[in-house]
């Protein structure tokens, strides 16, 4: 059995995106590409409506492209628990109001016990200052926080 793992949003955006001219950027979207070419069959992969949402916005070429890269995807619903956490992680004031969908990356992810969460985001889910915090949040909901991870961090075995 795999491991289950929930994309967030940076991922597929990633996958997709033009080449940065950012060194780091671009390091960061070659690793992207290396993982869903390499590694991404060893995991069970899951998304959630409100991935599948934020891969609609924006340009309709690249909108497309992130969807095709996640369509065939276990979508997640939308339960109690994951609102419950996320509702916590806003009001205790660890993910601010206005990354209100981050805090529901992370509900899902949860309560839907993964074992991974996937993401770029290292400002309000994959951020060492807030792991603990959100690791307390999770268990406070009764819930276990999945490992928060990029794609760099889940490329060996």
């Amino acid at each position: 059995m795999n491991p289950r793992l929930y994309l967030e949003t940076t991922i597929p955006s990633y996958l997709v995106a033009r080449p940065s001219r950012d060194l780091r950027l671009a390091a960061d979207q070659e690793t992207t590409q290396e993982w869903w070419e390499q590694r991404r069959r060893h995991f069970d992969l899951f998304v959630s409506d409100l991935v599948l949402r934020e891969a609609r916005r924006g340009d309709a070429q690249f909108a497309a492209a992130r969807l095709e890269k996640l369509r065939g995807l276990a979508v997640l619903s939308a339960s109690p628990a994951a609102e419950q956490l996320a509702e916590r992680l806003l009001r205790d004031g660890i993910i601010p109001a206005m990354a209100a969908d981050d805090a529901t990356h992370l509900g899902f992810a949860a309560a839907h016990g993964m074992d991974f969460l996937l993401t770029w985001n290292c400002r309000h889910i994959n951020n060492r200052v807030l792991e603990r915090r959100i690791e307390r949040a999770c268990l406070a909901c009764g819930l276990i926080c999945p490992v928060i991870c990029t794609p760099t961090e889940l490329m060996e075995e």
